[in-house]
């Protein structure tokens, strides 16, 4: 361990803090959400891929597509939609136009774990960060994006114009797919 990783709060950068604070605040969320949606027998990693599926709409995605709108970046997808598909809560065919293209849908299976997870995800939502009121809920979310095209990991690069697909999960995108943005 570095000395570095002893030093006291006030000998660290500002930047440092920040990032510890993030990756502190990141880890409570998570094992908060993780506690919550243990009883429906899925990981935080599936929940993401079926909301995003679900956003996704009946003519489903790519594994690729799919990987770009990941929350947290997968190397081992098709194992992951092995995993769902097993379990019936997503399916996969063949593309109509090109058969070398496989689709990947979320099932009605699927689509009954999220809507009855839909309000207590939102309640815990509401518990972890809703107290911070709209206004610097709004600056928080600026903020956090501000530090996420910042960072040189940009998903978009690797995932094309659309951020990874991230507009499925914006208010806009929510409007254009109906209302479900897949969280």
């Amino acid at each position: 361990m570095s000395a570095r990783s002893h030093a006291p709060e006030a000998s660290r950068s500002l930047e440092e803090l920040a990032s510890l604070a993030l990756w502190r605040t990141a880890d409570v969320i998570q094992q908060g959400f993780e506690k919550l949606i243990k009883p429906w027998g899925i990981s935080g990693t599936q929940y993401n891929i079926l909301r995003i599926l679900r956003g996704a709409g009946p003519e489903g995605l790519t594994c690729g597509q799919a990987a770009c709108r990941m929350i947290r970046h997968d190397p081992d997808i098709t194992r992951l939609l092995d995993r769902l598909e097993a379990r019936q809560l997503v399916c996969r065919s063949r593309h109509s136009q090109d058969r070398r293209v496989i689709m990947t849908r979320i099932t009605s299976e699927g689509l009954r774990i999220l809507k009855e997870l839909d309000e207590p995800v939102a309640e815990l939502h509401r518990r972890q960060v809703g107290h911070l009121g709209e206004r610097r809920l709004k600056t928080l979310t600026r903020l956090l994006e501000l530090c996420q095209m910042s960072s040189g990991e940009v998903v978009s690069s690797m995932c094309g114009p659309a951020a990874g697909g991230r507009e499925l999960d914006s208010p806009a995108g929510r409007k254009k797919n109906g209302g479900t943005n897949g969280r």
